[in-house]
């Protein structure tokens, strides 16, 4: 791979695809099931009760959407990571390194606090695209992508 195929524009946003494409889908044909069941049932159930099980299936493409919902989104200032239901902003310098050791379904940040961050943004489950991603990202890391240099000899803060 040459130098300029390596260095991703930004801003640059990561999926999963494969949970993606089973949340959504899923979400979808439980709320059309629902649809029809509510369409189909005897008469003796009124509208309320229609409605509650539309609404039901609403809920469950809902939690749903939580599954599909996750990104992580690299911009000229910034690092955003969106989890299920967290949003977290992280400024360049508090990234130190992205690490996904073999058979963990994510990857994690290594955060100059200290912690680590959780990125379900970029999921094992979508292989290739995943290995993919995961170097894309670290050579924004690498690079210095909007931060300042470090210097030869200083450790990384």
């Amino acid at each position: 791979m040459d130098e300029a195929s390596s260095k991703a524009a930004l801003p640059r946003t990561w999926r999963p695809r494969a949970v993606r494409l089973v949340a959504y889908g899923l979400g979808l044909l439980i709320v059309a099931t629902m649809v029809v069941l509510a369409v189909i049932l005897p008469a003796e159930w009124r509208i309320m009760d229609r409605f509650l099980v539309v609404g039901l299936g609403l809920a469950v493409a809902a939690g749903l959407h939580m599954l599909g919902r996750p990104r992580l989104i690299a911009t000229e200032r910034n690092v955003v990571v969106i989890n299920g239901i967290r949003t977290h902003h992280l400024a360049w310098p508090e990234v130190l390194d992205i690490r996904m050791p073999e058979g963990e379904p994510w990857p994690c940040l290594d955060l100059s606090d200290g912690t680590s961050l959780p990125v379900m943004g970029i999921q094992s489950t979508d292989g290739e695209f995943a290995r993919r991603a995961l170097a894309e990202f670290r050579s924004m890391l690498g690079r210095g992508e909007g931060r300042e240099p470090d210097l030869p000899g200083e450790p990384r803060s």
